[in-house]
């Protein structure tokens, strides 16, 4: 029997982490022909999602795949997304989470890192391409500068 990758139990035990404290956890996800999200949302073949219990309905977290309904610019879309495609889950207000090694559409890893690394600090800028997803998002939030959907952080892998 093949082992089950620890990536799925640890982006439940974050989900839960963000939640009980409070957080708005999001993830950053890159986009394939197996991703289902909006096209329009996606920019450098990646996107970040809004997974709070607010911003969807029906979230499911499985070990292969992270499924739920969400809105975007009002209109309801089924996102599913495999879970070897995570890049990051991390609060948006903290930006504490952890990345993921980038695997290539073969599965195998194409940064040097084997192992998950956990992100301390926030990036200055919060990844915000596409993060319409709750109801009330008509337009993108804010940046820390005022701008509207400025420009877009980048998460860091730390070893």
């Amino acid at each position: 029997m093949q082992e089950i990758s620890t990536k799925p139990y640890l982006l439940r035990a974050l989900y839960e982490w963000c939640t009980d404290n409070g957080y708005t956890p999001h993830i950053a996800v890159r986009v394939d022909n197996q991703t289902r999200v909006p096209r329009q949302f996606v920019r450098d073949n990646e996107i970040v999602l809004n997974i709070s219990f607010e911003a969807t309905s029906q979230l499911q977290m499985g070990n292969e795949w992270i499924e739920f309904h969400a809105r975007f610019s009002g209109k309801s879309h089924k996102i599913e997304v495999p879970v070897a495609n995570v890049l990051a889950i991390y609060a948006r207000e903290n930006g504490q989470g952890m990345a993921f090694p980038v695997e290539s559409a073969g599965g195998e890893a194409t940064d040097s890192a084997d192992d998950e690394a956990v992100i301390d600090e926030a990036p200055q800028e919060a990844p915000q391409a596409a993060e319409k997803v709750s109801e009330t998002d008509e337009d993108p939030r804010p940046d820390d500068d005022g701008t509207k959907g400025g420009g877009r952080g980048h998460l860091k892998v730390v070893k």
